[in-house]
């Protein structure tokens, strides 16, 4: 008899655990959907059109709730869009209706020169000119001799853009938000 009684708390016992894993998993699922869809998106960096700042292979996250907030001149921000065949990691440079121009490895905007300390020393941006409609913006990489950017796209749209900023986590030698 006390085997039974014994055998049969056992049963509750490993029955409970069961459940109360299970409850778990499903917690857990119904978290990571609500982060990464409403709160943060995994990023990783694949190539080198963000170096200095962002590397190959670097891994974090990226904030969907910040686009709300607005997306500003020199943001990086995570862009997924039919133009392209994979999310893409750039940095914003031209915001909706500006005209942007490189002259000599300066840029302009609206005949405005401005400086952009984010670049390697030997970054070389070739000349160009483009005017942005009312709801176009222009992402640059910060690599600018290899990235595939609004360069080669064509400027993207703010639906576009579907986080601002990357919290890199790993590898550690590389932690910071960018």
């Amino acid at each position: 008899m006390e085997n039974e009684v014994k055998n049969t708390e056992k049963k509750k016992k490993d029955e409970n655990f069961l459940f109360d894993l299970l409850k778990d998993i499903l917690i857990s699922l119904v978290i990571i959907v609500i982060m990464i869809n409403f709160i943060a998106i995994p990023v990783r960096v694949d190539g080198t059109s963000m170096y200095p700042n962002l590397h190959d292979g670097d891994f974090g996250f990226s904030g969907i709730f910040t686009k709300w907030f607005g997306i500003d001149r020199f943001d990086v921000v995570v862009i997924d869009s039919p133009k392209t065949s994979s999310r893409i990691v750039k940095r914003v440079i031209g915001l909706p209706g500006e005209t942007i121009e490189y002259k000599d490895n300066q840029l302009y905007i609206d005949g405005v020169e401005y400086d952009e300390p984010y670049l390697d020393e030997s970054a070389i941006t070739e000349d160009f000119s483009v005017t942005l409609a009312d709801d176009e913006y222009f992402m640059l990489g910060d690599n600018r001799r290899v990235s595939r950017d609004s360069r080669y796209y064509g400027p993207f749209t703010a639906e576009d853009v579907m986080a601002k900023g990357v919290l890199v986590l790993w590898p550690l030698g590389n932690i910071g938000v960018h």
